[in-house]
């Protein structure tokens, strides 16, 4: 291992972990108790920002994401050899070919005092999620995070038993409109003129009681983030309590691009089952690893596995894949 962090300026690592989240979070708690030195980087704009409350998370269950967050940062100040970088952003991550066992450079742009303009690390961890394009409705995100949300699992229970929409434009519409029909018999599955269904599906949803509308979406209403209806192009007025949109989801790894990885057909990171990619050295955990979008105590889960392998892997001692 090289040496704790002794000061601000110092540039030379164990691990970057590249994203705050809670992957990131976790890997540098179970990294910074195992004596690693590490430098987390966040950027400070967390996919669920827009969210009020996070579920499923055992012991935190609707706690805010934002205060989850702070209670990790809390935690990790009790270890001098983790340093957190806020408000900083890696612009490119490159592989080093000192031949010092640095194996990685992060160059870094941060509006933060104190922060290098490039840190030299053992290994790196990218935690850094996903970016979200929402179909194209005006007041969309005026619902966004509390009583539209895009994870059944985190938020369906809150919306049980009421009239529900789904909105999306992607192809797993209909698989996704059958796991929330766990919920609720009171879901109408919104394409906003997308063919995302399919006459077969469509017949199918309508035999449990689902109903498919394709006309497209003119905008949403309601008052102080309570949706009450979805308001088609003609007029149309469809009343609900609350819904689900498919978001695009796009992994943010362009800071790797001078690096070649083995991604899946959505560009997330492929990696073993304990968060090795394709590159020695480099690992990815949560949303940026496929299979995509998890739930947080998922995300933290596979953040501890990661650290824990990739300190293994730094003293060699080889963990099965």
């Amino acid at each position: 291992m090289t040496d704790p962090l002794p000061a601000a300026e110092s540039t030379e690592v164990d691990v970057v972990i590249i994203g705050g989240g809670p992957a990131g979070l976790s890997a540098a708690l179970n990294l910074g108790r195992a004596r690693a030195s590490v430098v987390l980087v966040d950027a400070g704009r967390p996919r669920n920002a827009a969210t009020m409350r996070s579920h499923g998370f055992l012991t935190r269950d609707g706690v805010p994401p934002l205060e989850l967050r702070k209670l990790a940062r809390a935690e990790l100040a009790a270890y001098p050899n983790v340093r957190v970088l806020d408000r900083t952003v890696v612009t490119a991550l490159l592989e080093n070919e000192g031949g010092d066992g640095l194996r990685f450079i992060a160059a870094l742009h941060g509006r933060g005092s104190g922060i290098p303009p490039a840190v030299a690390a053992r290994s790196v961890l990218v935690a850094t999620g996903l970016r979200e394009t929402l179909p194209d409705i005006p007041s969309l995100r005026a619902f966004y995070g509390m009583t539209i949300f895009s994870c059944a699992a985190c938020d369906a229970w809150e919306l049980q038993d009421r009239p529900l929409a789904l909105i999306g434009e992607t192809p797993d519409l209909a698989a996704r409109a059958r796991l929330i029909a766990r919920w609720t018999d009171r879901l109408t599955v919104f394409t906003n003129g997308s063919d995302a269904v399919d006459t077969v599906e469509e017949a199918e949803l309508a035999a449990s009681g689902i109903v498919v509308e394709r006309r497209s979406i003119d905008d949403l209403e309601g008052d102080r983030g309570a949706v009450s209806a979805v308001r088609l192009v003609d007029g149309t007025r469809v009343e609900i309590d609350g819904g689900f949109v498919r978001p695009q989801w796009h992994p943010a790894l362009d800071f790797v691009g001078g690096i070649e990885l083995d991604r899946d057909e959505f560009g997330n990171l492929v990696t073993d089952r304990s968060g090795r990619t394709s590159v020695a050295g480099l690992y990815a955990a949560g949303d940026a690893a496929s299979p995509g979008p998890q739930q947080l105590i998922v995300a933290a889960g596979q953040g501890a596995r990661a650290a824990a392998v990739l300190v293994h892997d730094l003293v060699g001692v080889r963990t099965a894949h």
